[in-house]
């Protein structure tokens, strides 16, 4: 799988993409990630992306033109035939496990547009629907200061998926009977004169009860 993220800031993006899980993945060569900055397709000396909203209000609106020629390159860059580009919106469907599994059984390159400011001109996404098709997900139901933060969710739920990134397919939780209270060693932790133990059914090594007791939780 490969993810182009379209933002800003990789600095951001890439320092949680190069550790732990992630890291390894990619320096086994099941994800690749790449960047496009939509500064680097501006026409101006200053670097400049943002500009006032029309009609008014707060803050700046990224402009239309440099996000659609970073989609561009990111989708020219390798000769994808099953790419979807991804465009965060609050008020979108709720991304689950189900649209991480749908991706990978549909696409090969996920492109993520990380927004800022108040927004980015909505022109960008009518001109990208012209030759790729966009998917509009909301990851959780707050509002973030930027698009970095649903992207690395979508490429973490993702690529966990993805064969041998996780190491084991029962590593990945929904599709398997698991319990969000997990325990480990040592069996009893005394704190402030009281004792809190491990349940006595995940030591007696019987699957069936311990399935049954996780089901519960």
């Amino acid at each position: 799988m490969k993810f182009h993220l379209v933002t800003l800031f990789q600095e951001a993006c890439d320092a949680y993409l190069s550790a732990s899980i992630l890291g390894r993945a990619r320096e086994e060569k099941k994800i690749s990630v790449a960047y496009q900055n939509p500064r680097d397709f501006v026409e101006n000396k200053w670097g400049k992306v943002d500009e006032r909203p029309y009609g008014g209000g707060p803050g700046m609106v990224m402009q239309a033109m440099p996000v659609v020629k970073a989609v561009e390159k990111a989708l020219k860059s390798k000769k994808q035939t099953k790419s979807v580009v991804i465009w965060f919106s609050p008020s979108a469907k709720q991304f689950t496990n189900k649209d991480a599994d749908a991706l990978i059984k549909k696409y090969t390159d996920i492109v993520l547009v990380c927004g800022r400011y108040e927004g980015i001109d909505e022109r960008a996404k009518k001109i990208i629907k012209t030759f790729a098709p966009i998917k509009e997900f909301a990851v959780g139901e707050a509002v973030y200061t930027g698009g970095e933060v649903p992207a690395l969710a979508i490429v973490d739920a993702v690529s966990r998926r993805l064969p041998g990134v996780l190491g084991k397919e029962t590593s990945i939780e929904e599709r398997r009977v698991a319990s969000s209270a997990v325990y480990t060693r040592p069996e009893t932790i005394s704190y402030k004169e009281k004792n809190y133990k491990v349940p006595k059914v995940l030591q007696t090594g019987h699957h069936a009860n311990i399935e049954a007791w996780r089901e519960k939780q």
